[in-house]
């Protein structure tokens, strides 16, 4: 059982390291502590990290959907704060923004208890 419990989630186990790696990131690149690039890398680090563990806990089609959502959100908020121009930030956070989408995407689509929730195959609750 442990051994089906790592290889099946494997997208959560990822998907909470790159929220660790988002929410230490403000340090790691000296955002300036208390500016809003810096709040957005914290509020997001830690709403993914609390979804994906909870989601090694027990998979739930909304947290998966909400971790991709973020993910989407953390890949478009250096243009939407008009914070681009900071490249070291806005690689970080397009790379880390595309791979939650990319994982949670992957695990919706290959997770056999969340592709019943897709439209479509009459199991969705």
């Amino acid at each position: 059982m442990a051994t089906n419990f790592s290889v099946r989630r494997w997208q959560d186990q990822l998907i909470l390291l790159l929220g660790l790696w988002l929410f230490v990131s403000p340090w790691a690149f000296s955002y300036p502590l208390g500016s809003l690039e810096a709040v957005n890398a914290f509020v997001s680090g830690i709403v993914i990290v609390v979804l994906a563990a909870f989601d090694l806990y027990k998979t739930y089609f909304w947290a998966v959907v909400v971790n991709l959502l973020v993910g989407l959100w953390v890949a478009a908020s250096p243009w939407v704060m008009e914070a681009a121009q900071q490249k070291s930030m806005m690689w970080n956070e397009l790379i880390i923004g595309i791979a939650v989408f990319v994982l949670a995407v992957w695990e919706l689509r290959t997770d056999p208890e969340l592709h019943k929730h897709w439209p479509g195959t009459g199991a969705a609750t």
